[in-house]
Parts: C-alpha cells; sequence; structure tokens
C-alpha cells in the first residue's frame, strides 16, 4: 500500500473516530429515564463574569436512580446554579434546599420515550454525515493522489479500504443507536 493511501486511510479513520466519539457524547445528553451527571455536562452558567461549564464549579452526582445532586464549591452560587439548569431547557426542576441542589427526575411517558428515541436516531444520521463527509475527503485525496501518480489498482485498492472503513463505522453507528434505543425504550 502507498504512503498517499495510507495517509488517506489514517486521516480517515482519526475523522471518523471523532464523530463517533462526538455521537457517544451527544447520546449521553439523552436521558433514558435514569438519573445520570452526564445530563448536566452541557450546562454553562455565569462565573465571576465568565462563561463556566457547571461541572467546574460543582460536584454533580446521582444518589439514586430518580436524583441529580449538585452541591457547589461556593454556596453563594446556588441561585445560578438552579437558573442556569432552568435556562438549559433539559425539561428539569432543581430545588434549592440551601446546602445543595436536589433535581428529581421523572419517569418517562411513552410519547416521551418516543421523541427521545427520534432525537437519538437524529444524532446517528448527524453522525452518518460525518462518515460520509469524511469519505468523501479519503476519495478525493486518492483521486489526486491518482492524478499525481498513483499507481490506478493503487488507487482503487485505497478506495475499497475506505468503503470498508466506512461500512465498519457504520455498523458502530448502528450498535450505538439500537443500544440508546432499548435503554430509552426500557420502563
Amino acid at each position: 500500500m502507498s504512503d498517499e493511501v495510507k495517509m488517506a486511510l489514517d486521516e480517515a479513520t482519526e475523522a471518523m473516530q471523532k464523530t463517533i466519539d462526538h455521537l457517544e457524547f451527544e447520546l449521553s445528553k439523552i436521558r433514558a429515564g435514569k438519573a445520570n451527571p452526564a445530563m448536566l455536562d452541557g450546562v454553562k452558567l455565569d462565573y465571576y463574569g465568565s462563561p463556566t461549564l457547571m461541572k467546574n464549579i460543582a460536584n454533580v452526582s446521582t444518589p439514586d436512580p430518580r436524583t441529580i445532586t449538585v452541591q457547589p464549591w461556593e454556596k453563594h452560587m446556588l441561585d445560578a446554579i438552579s437558573k442556569a439548569i432552568i435556562e438549559a431547557n433539559l425539561g428539569l426542576n432543581p430545588q434549592n434546599n440551601g446546602d445543595l441542589i436536589i433535581i428529581n427526575v421523572p419517569m418517562l411517558t411513552e410519547e416521551r420515550r418516543r421523541d427521545l428515541s427520534k432525537r437519538a436516531h437524529a444524532e446517528g444520521e448527524h453522525a452518518r454525515v460525518g462518515l460520509r463527509t469524511s469519505r468523501k475527503d479519503a476519495l478525493d485525496f486518492i483521486k489526486q493522489a491518482q492524478k499525481d501518480g498513483l499507481p490506478e489498482d493503487e488507487a482503487k485498492m485505497g478506495e475499497a479500504k475506505v468503503q470498508e472503513l466506512t461500512d465498519k463505522f457504520n455498523k458502530k453507528i448502528d450498535d450505538l443507536i439500537a443500544a440508546k434505543d432499548k435503554d430509552i425504550m426500557t420502563i
């Protein structure tokens, strides 16, 4: 295998893995009826004039499957954290007891489960678009290398390897979505 094809495959593999990592992160934010500290990962609030992730100024934990607690390191941040959780539009209702914030995660209705499942499938579709973009970039690189003197059989082999790689990562996406769908739909 030529250096050009190897380089195209390495870059495509790296880009596709980043796509999978991003999908896993996005799927972790979709709640499946169980409390999970990752549900609050994207929540930002104003901390002394700069937007800061809540996990950087508070301890987020789940004492039981239906509750999330947020223990700020500075008590005066309780109100700001409550406000940030509400503004994040996560469908959660934080309760401030003076020491920490308690969030009760409600049971999911069947309709809400279907909505979350659709959202998970939409995230999977976004990931597939990312894979197709990575595949196109790799194929374009190989075609350019062929114009610059790469033998045709090397180019064809490289294109087949890129497709093989794309199929492998598509299978990973299917597996992740199926697992999340099962998690969401399980009562």
